[in-house]
């Protein structure tokens, strides 16, 4: 009597046969240098429990937002805060000041706090607050998923409403219900995974053309989230799985610059038109930042100016703005050795959050005066 085989020797072989001695690690991750335990969703989520006010913040905030999408709520979504989450302590500072200015402003605005944990980079460097959470290469992914589901957690208890892009296609997993509002970058609007992703997420999502300023490439991402997909994915129990999803109706396009800026009344113009042939809304969120500032982050301003006069003007199809903001001023490396000043950004130069205010209140004026026009 032979004995059973662990695997089919036909399929998958990463355990072996019983009665064989073949060695297939010869052929397969022979570029692994490690495979480390991860935590599932499920897991974290029991360690780090949602409170009722969280769910009852995020649902409003979901809706709000999907009102402005929908043309049911004339405000502004103006999606604030750092380019990158790297301290826990700066960023609820930071979120406990932008409270009071959204509160105040709330009738214009409705001020979402940019808390980016996952970083694209263009070669290599810091990937972010999950991947590398002590700054120092360590990789506790572990403890960074941990980190952001309870700053997130900290955040909305103070009653802010959180945004984040979506990079890695686990991730969302473990933080994605505490998220009001969602973005899919530049590097990623043309992945069908991002595209599938964003169909299937709770939150509205908006997608930034290309990085070569393609307003087609967002159009057709705005499609396809539209649409149901199956694909595969990871269960908040960790076990493999197929997800069919219903499509996501809250999508939009972002205009982060290209080649050349295109916040401008033409840029907008000709972007609404591109989403009109595709059969889509006629509705732009700015992005004050990346190509639209020339990397210049002072120009945010110029640009917030520029935009807020168009809205003052009577410019209905702008619904949303982005601001890279952090405590203070400018950006700096991460260099090994040398202490951090506190509240400067380690990846995109921000405006400090002092500049930050002005910026926020034309745009609130401007969006009161929008309500004179008649067009």
């Amino acid at each position: 009597m032979t004995s059973a085989k662990l695997d089919d020797p036909l399929h998958d072989r990463e355990v072996g046969a019983r009665d064989s001695t073949l060695d297939t690690t010869r052929i397969d991750d022979v570029r692994i240098g490690a495979v480390r335990p991860l935590i599932t969703p499920a897991l974290l989520q029991e360690r780090v429990p949602v409170r009722d006010d969280t769910l009852t913040l995020v649902e409003r905030s979901r809706r709000a937002i999907a009102d402005v999408l929908h043309a049911r709520d004339d405000r502004l979504v103006v999606v604030v805060g750092p380019c990158s989450i790297h301290d826990h302590d700066q960023a609820i500072e930071y979120g406990q000041r932008l409270k009071a200015v959204a509160d105040d402003l709330q009738r214009d605005l409705l001020i979402v706090m940019r808390t980016y944990f996952e970083k694209p980079r263009t070669t290599v460097g810091w990937k972010g607050y999950i991947n590398d959470p002590h700054l120092d290469g360590s990789f506790t992914i572990n403890e960074g998923l941990e980190r952001a589901r309870r700053l997130l957690l900290e955040l909305t208890t103070l009653g802010l409403p959180t945004a984040t892009e979506f990079l890695d296609l686990l991730s969302p997993q473990y933080i994605a219900e505490l998220i009001a509002w969602g973005a899919i970058g530049a590097r990623t609007t043309e992945s069908q995974s991002h595209r599938q992703l964003a169909s299937g997420l709770s939150c509205p999502v908006g997608f930034k053309n290309g990085t070569d300023g393609s307003i087609r490439i967002a159009a057709d991402a705005i499609l396809a989230a539209r649409a149901s997909h199956a694909f595969m994915g990871m269960t908040k129990m960790g076990m493999a799985a197929i997800f069919e999803t219903r499509g996501n109706d809250d999508c939009h396009l972002i205009l982060r610059g290209g080649q050349a800026p295109n916040f401008d009344a033409a840029s907008v113009a000709a972007s609404c038109a591109v989403l009109r042939a595709a059969g889509l809304r006629e509705q732009v969120m700015i992005d004050t930042s990346h190509g639209n500032s020339s990397k210049q982050y002072r120009r945010q301003i110029e640009v917030a100016a520029d935009v807020a006069a168009q809205i003052a003007g009577g410019e209905r199809r702008i619904v949303g703005v982005m601001i890279e903001s952090h405590l203070a001023e400018g950006r700096q490396d991460l260099t090994p050795g040398v202490p951090l000043q506190r509240g400067v950004s380690i990846t995109d130069a921000c405006l400090g959050f002092e500049q930050t205010v002005p910026v926020l209140r034309g745009l609130a004026r401007a969006v009161s005066a929008r309500r004179g026009v008649t067009r």
